[in-house]
């Protein structure tokens, strides 16, 4: 069984969003073994400068790189990354474990993004829109579409 690890930079502060997230997880449970990381944001001062901004993203950073294991394939979600269908989503799930992968690793960025060093450790980039949305509601979009391509992977017809 594949073990998905979801890295996110921050908490979820409202309960409906941490009740959708593990409804997700309750659902992924029959496919993968789930685990969601929640690393610390770094603080910034109300207005942050540039120089702030740009040590944020590095620690942030910092932190994620050292949450992934080295066999793991990794997935930063970033904008300027690639975008998929769910089919082609699930394709990538199914196709994991035949390339030797037993570990897939997603990492949400806190609110200026993620580090240069995360996005280049990744095998696959991934955008999910080049919209913006609030990242508590990106988390459990993300584990919707997870669950959405395992359940496309196994023929399920929930996708449509």
């Amino acid at each position: 069984m594949l073990h998905v690890t979801l890295l996110t930079v921050g908490r979820l502060k409202e309960s409906y969003w941490r009740e959708a997230c593990a409804e997700y997880a309750k659902r992924l449970s029959a496919f993968c073994k789930l685990e969601i990381a929640e690393l610390p944001e770094y603080r910034l001062p109300l207005s942050p400068s540039p120089a702030e901004i740009a040590r944020c993203v590095e620690k942030e950073g910092e932190a994620v790189l050292a949450r992934i294991p080295r066999d793991a394939y990794f997935i930063p979600l970033c904008v300027e990354g690639k975008a998929l269908s769910s089919e082609q989503l699930a394709e990538r799930l199914q196709s994991l474990p035949a390339e030797g992968y037993g570990k897939l690793v997603f990492a949400i960025g806190g609110s200026y993004g993620l580090s240069d060093a995360v996005k280049a450790r990744g095998q696959l980039k991934l955008s999910a829109s080049k919209m913006t949305f609030p990242h508590q509601l990106f988390r459990v979009m993300l584990l919707e579409q997870i669950y959405r391509g395992f359940m496309i992977g196994a023929g399920n017809t929930y996708h449509k």
